[in-house]
């Protein structure tokens, strides 16, 4: 199967993100296919998944702003800072109430350090994070620079007095922990907290209301139906410029050499800008151009070689 696009996938309860990734591989039989930002296997939602020359575009999306749902438990902390951990404090959070939670939760909005849980992906040493804490080693890692958007409290439950929970909606940049957010809250409260359930809605342009099931995925795949699920290799440079060439300079920018643009059809209104998509005479999507800040030529510095 020769494919080259972006699956907006709906990531099921209990996979890791690199499962979803292996799924596609095997039923699509390509290659080069991944995915757009590490979701944790308890957590659902987006994930973008790029298959053939579509991956080269995938750090556009890393990059991009995110949208979560998730609930936060008050009253039990745990080592991974959500429900798959084991407890490691308890305490009774019956005192908590739904302002004072609302106004704690402002504390994070924002540009804040945010310290990423010990069981994570990010490097120690060359080691993963989690392969050290898994090991009983300990993990220091450094706060870093993080910012929320948009925090929003959408539901305080007490149902279960003695460990409350909050519905939070979080829009963020990349980089931002939603485990280390209830964490930090729940420290900040006096209570101890935990995220006990995350959904991830957004990345990008892709949304949850327009995903697909990843079983449901599978199956289309397998018979060949691509265009109901597989999305242009351009989806993600919507807001970009764009240009279309002739063939001759098309060529040129195969082989990593830079161009005027001349005989040239702009297909954007925005020409003053220093970064555009770049089509051949086929409509096909060929690179990313970067303009020359001392001269009118423009460089290919990231070329779509046909699949």
């Amino acid at each position: 199967m020769n494919l080259r696009g972006f699956i907006n996938i709906n990531k099921p309860e209990n996979l890791t993100s690199f499962d979803v990734v292996r799924e596609i591989r095997k039923v699509t039989n390509v290659k080069k296919v991944g995915h757009a930002g590490t979701l944790d296997p308890d957590a659902t939602g987006v994930l973008p998944i790029a298959v053939g020359q579509a991956t080269r575009l995938l750090p556009l999306l890393v990059d991009s702003t995110k949208r979560y749902q998730g609930i936060i438990r008050f009253g039990i902390t745990t080592d991974t800072y959500d429900s798959s951990g084991i407890i490691t404090a308890e305490k009774n959070a019956s005192n908590l109430t739904r302002s004072t939670v609302n106004e704690n939760l402002k504390h994070f909005s924002g540009e804040t350090f945010q310290v990423p849980p010990a069981y994570s992906a990010i490097k120690k040493n060359g080691v993963r994070a989690y392969s050290i804490a898994r090991k009983g080693g300990i993990v220091d890692l450094q706060p870093r620079k993080v910012r929320a958007i948009e925090l929003k409290l959408r539901k305080f439950d007490t149902h279960n007095p003695q460990y409350p929970a909050a519905e939070i909606e979080i829009f963020c940049e990349k980089g931002f922990y939603i485990r280390s957010l209830a964490h930090d809250l729940g420290k900040k409260l006096g209570t101890g907290a935990h995220l006990e359930k995350l959904s991830r809605t957004q990345v990008g342009m892709f949304k949850l209301e327009n995903s697909v099931d990843l079983y449901r995925a599978k199956s289309l795949l397998e018979n060949g139906i691509t265009d109901e699920i597989v999305k242009n290799i351009d989806t993600v440079l919507e807001h970009w410029p764009a240009i279309i060439i002739g063939a001759s300079d098309a060529n040129r920018i195969y082989n990593g050499q830079n161009i005027v643009f001349t005989n040239t059809k702009i297909l954007s209104k925005q020409t003053n800008s220093i970064k555009a998509r770049c089509y051949g005479p086929n409509g096909e999507l060929i690179a990313l151009v970067k303009k020359n800040e001392t001269s009118e030529s423009w460089h290919p510095y990231k070329v779509i070689n046909p699949d």
